[in-house]
């Protein structure tokens, strides 16, 4: 018999929102998507120098993350292999890609370089919070909640990892979208089932 999982937090961050379990948590429109993502760091009062140096992709899954957990996940129920992240997008690292074959015409930048895998994001958030389990970025023509779904179900009835981030982290020039949730097996007090109906529904609720 298949265990249910639940979706137990989520956040999303899209131009000029932040909202986190459906609730607006801040606000500031009319702003350039990095000039954004530093201020949401800053007004966040997070102390993590290693931010400033990421690309916009990481800066907006690191921010995802941090507002997800935040408040919502006592890692010390697991171990740090036990917590895995499954994200995908469309447009892979292309933001930074572009950037970095600009600077090849000149001097290539390494500072760039780094980041031109898309999975790189999934890296700062796992040195970030010492998570160690299994992690994936797939590539998407659009936000596949079916594939999503079916794929974090199967490893987490497979106790691959006991607890997950997944989501859609998206950015290319000014768009940007993060969608994350975080999956557990054990209910919470405000917890959802781990569908592919309610995964759909938040991204939507967000997507507009």
């Amino acid at each position: 018999m298949t265990e249910p999982c639940y979706i137990t937090a989520s956040c999303q961050i899209t131009p000029g929102k932040v909202v986190k379990d459906g609730a607006l948590l801040m606000e500031n429109e009319n702003i350039a998507p990095i000039s954004y993502l530093q201020w949401l760091y800053e007004q966040k009062g997070y102390n993590y120098p290693k931010f400033y140096k990421m690309d916009g992709l990481s800066r907006l899954g690191w921010l995802a993350a941090e507002c997800l957990l935040e408040g919502s996940f006592d890692k010390n129920r697991y171990a740090p292999e036990q917590v895995g992240l499954i994200c995908c997008n469309r447009n892979s690292s292309l933001d930074t890609d572009t950037r970095y074959y600009d600077t090849v015409k000149t001097i290539p930048s390494p500072a760039l370089f780094v980041y031109t895998l898309p999975n790189i994001v999934l890296g700062e958030i796992c040195i970030r919070h010492q998570f160690r389990g299994e992690n994936d970025f797939f590539i998407f023509e659009r936000f596949e909640p079916v594939f999503l779904q079916a794929y974090v179900q199967q490893l987490m009835q497979e106790n691959v990892f006991e607890a997950c981030i997944c989501g859609w982290l998206e950015f290319l020039g000014e768009a940007y979208q993060a969608c994350l949730y975080l999956v557990e097996k054990p209910a919470s007090k405000n917890s959802v089932p781990f569908t592919t109906a309610t995964i759909q529904t938040i991204y939507e609720n967000t997507h507009g």
